[in-house]
């Protein structure tokens, strides 16, 4: 993958934004979908911001949305050759919260079809008390559609994703000045 392939998403992602998109208010998920990719323009300004390293491009991610703070989802390239639906999806939030959520789009389909967004998936905490994950139907489709060998609960694909990246965060930190 290279940075000047295209910023498009994939079918099946862009078909979960789309519903996403539906879903902004209504269900207690602190995730804000774009249409696109961020451009690498905008890639590199925020995660040389985020680091506080201006040395950093943003290369390695692909911005395909937001919490309501300003912290972003994207898929972390660190599997070279492969697919970008290969590839982990990752949380970087805006108070320096760090997570990988999911190994591979597959997974985050089901993650998000279990009503969990990267925010709620990478933190400990759920956005108001009494919250609780509600399955949506129209994601769950769309998972079975694009991802049905993929299948599992929000707490599976989490640990997953935490136990084949366990040095997302100090990798992260490394990065920072």
């Amino acid at each position: 993958m290279t940075p000047q392939e295209d910023r498009q998403f994939p079918v099946a992602l862009a078909a979960a934004m789309a519903v996403r998109l539906d879903c902004i208010g209504d269900d207690g998920v602190d995730f804000e979908p774009y249409e696109s990719f961020l451009n690498s323009d905008d890639t590199t300004d925020w995660f040389r911001a985020w680091t506080g390293n201006g040395d950093l491009d943003g290369d390695a991610f692909r911005v395909f949305g937001q919490d309501g703070t300003g912290g972003y989802a994207a898929f972390w390239l660190v599997h070279p050759g492969r697919e970008l639906a290969e590839q982990p999806v990752v949380f970087l939030g805006s108070e320096g919260e760090t997570g990988v959520v999911a190994r591979n789009l597959g997974a985050f389909l089901w993650l998000l079809a279990n009503g969990l967004g990267p925010c709620e998936a990478a933190t400990p905490y759920a956005p108001e008390p009494d919250w609780t994950p509600q399955i949506n139907d129209h994601l769950v489709a769309i998972a079975h559609q694009h991802a049905p060998d993929h299948r599992a609960s929000a707490p599976t694909i989490i640990t997953e994703a935490t136990q084949e990246f366990p040095d997302f965060d100090d990798t992260i930190m490394r990065l920072c000045r």
